[in-house]
């Protein structure tokens, strides 16, 4: 049966169990402890469960995996608490299972009811348990409580694997704890800790994110220098594009594009869409093409992102060079180009735009569905469309749930929130809010003493540059907004100003043109 197991032959050792009991020989919890553990391998753990006699110390861990791999939190707790009940000591397996279900579940106080238990029964955490532990800390978002679970590891003796360190890092790098990333780095390579692909790479995507540029650049050199061991793959040259596109480098980042091309590492699709994004912002969209056309050249697949990518190109590009990138966009996905023509087109009606554009977002994974009726709007805005269609957008993703919580209203204040717009997005919003309030005073209804408008600070990807701009429409506009300096990317007007702003544009039709 162990060797049955080994090979996933659940069928065949459920036959022999038959064959047991048609001889009237016992199976022990060891023989139900050893079905368990295939039925478990193969994936069938709702069999599992129902497989065992009463649980002893040689099936309780195995018994409490298969609940755990269930997602049966509540029957985990419940067996552990009755084996202990029974005076069964658990080993560093069982807590192992305990801590990864808490910590893929979140749950931080599962991860203190395991610690409490272990430090209860004197049980020393294996490596396996630490792991575990460490990556539960991540997922419960609890980084100093990891770094305190790691040097215990250290200081009980435990060297840590490449799984350690990268759930460590991953920890650090959500946390922006920079630091104390680059000071586990220095620590690794000083005391010779393992570094595999995964771990290089968790750190380079660190310093991407948090704009560690010379620090990524020195982890990189490491990876190309060493004689064994990682070396730089197409998701550390990926980091690298990022970096210096986030920082403004297109030079840079084209060299890292050619040099990942020239050493025959092939570009993912991820290195494709930040080089094409950062080739973009700089206007160079003849280059940015040209790495879309050697991406695919290369075997990429473009993906919704790569796609909301192109859209942005087409929204910020000279007309001379709309077709080059719309034929790039047709590549891609074709019913975009054809939803853009219909955009522009006088003739085509609401309800064709909204059905066309649900069928769209419904095919479009969920995180790109916002930012593709960002870059719509910014098209029908900056390619000179039917001026009722960006407004069309916005009310489908208004109506679609794509911009919660934009309008806030107290007694107080009325509150505009544009911080996951981009710039023609959120000057199209404030069109439509400024129009609502229009009508407000006009039907002389009560209004709050305080108008706030929040753009955000800039670091969202999705509304660089919008506080700056923001605040250059609202000057064009001659609106009584300003900035608020107690809170970074807010705008803030009083009830008299606004009320004598809107009544002094009444009866303009440009005034608030986008």
């Amino acid at each position: 049966m162990k060797s049955l197991t080994r090979g996933k032959q659940h069928e065949i050792v459920e036959g022999l169990a038959h064959q047991m009991l048609d001889e009237k020989t016992e199976l022990d919890n060891v023989t139900y402890s050893t079905i368990i553990t295939c039925l478990k391998r193969c994936g069938r753990f709702g069999e599992a469960i129902g497989a065992g006699v009463t649980p002893d110390e040689v099936t309780y861990s195995a018994a409490l995996d298969v609940y755990a791999k269930l997602g049966k939190r509540e029957e985990v707790v419940g067996l552990y608490e009755r084996a202990r009940a029974g005076g069964w000591k658990p080993d560093a397996v069982a807590f192992a299972v305990l801590a990864k279900m808490f910590g893929e579940a979140g749950d931080y106080d599962g991860i203190q009811y395991v610690l409490r238990e272990m430090r209860g029964l004197e049980v020393k955490p294996n490596l396996v348990v630490y792991n575990s532990l460490l990556e539960a800390m991540g997922k419960a978002g609890k980084p100093g409580l990891a770094r305190s679970l790691f040097e215990e590891m250290v200081e009980e003796g435990l060297s840590p694997n490449e799984k350690t360190l990268t759930a460590l890092i991953k920890i650090y790098g959500k946390a922006r704890w920079s630091k104390d990333a680059l000071q586990l780095w220095g620590r690794m390579r000083e005391r010779n800790w393992p570094m595999d692909f995964i771990l290089y790479n968790t750190l380079l995507s660190m310093c991407a994110d948090l704009g560690l540029e010379e620090e990524a650049e020195e982890l990189f050199e490491d990876m190309k220098k060493r004689r064994s061991g990682p070396r730089p793959d197409n998701w550390s040259y990926t980091a690298m594009i990022n970096i210096y596109g986030s920082g403004g480098k297109p030079e840079r980042a084209l060299e890292m594009f050619d040099e990942m091309i020239h050493n025959k590492i092939e570009p993912n699709v991820m290195s494709c869409t930040c080089l094409i994004q950062c080739l973009a912002k700089v206007r160079r969209v003849k280059d940015a093409v040209k790495v879309f056309n050697t991406s695919l050249e290369r075997g990429v697949r473009p993906d919704d992102r790569l796609c909301g990518c192109l859209l942005s190109v087409v929204a910020l590009c000279e007309q001379e060079e709309i077709d080059m990138v719309l034929s790039c966009l047709e590549e891609a996905n074709p019913r975009l180009v054809r939803f853009i023509e219909m955009l522009g087109d006088e003739e085509t009606r609401f309800d064709e735009v909204k059905g066309e554009l649900k069928g769209i977002l419904n095919q479009a994974s969920v995180e790109v569905r916002r930012p593709f009726c960002n870059c719509l709007i910014d098209i029908c805005l900056n390619r000179g469309f039917p001026s009722q269609r960006a407004h069309e957008i916005l009310y489908l993703g208004n109506l679609y749930g794509l911009y919660p919580g934009m309008h806030t209203k107290s007694s107080d204040e009325w509150s505009l929130n544009l911080r996951s717009l981009s710039v023609g997005a959120a000057n199209t919003a404030f069109e439509e809010w400024i129009k609502s309030l229009s009508s407000s005073v006009e039907n002389d209804e009560v209004l709050p003493q305080n108008f706030l408008i929040h753009t955000g600070s800039g670091t969202h990807r999705f509304s660089q540059g919008l506080p700056v701009a923001f605040a250059s429409h609202l000057k064009k506009l001659a609106a009584p907004f300003r900035r608020d300096e107690s809170r970074g990317g807010s705008f803030v007007a009083e009830r008299e100003d606004v009320i004598s702003w809107v009544q002094s544009r009444v009866g303009s039709s440009s005034v608030l043109a986008v």
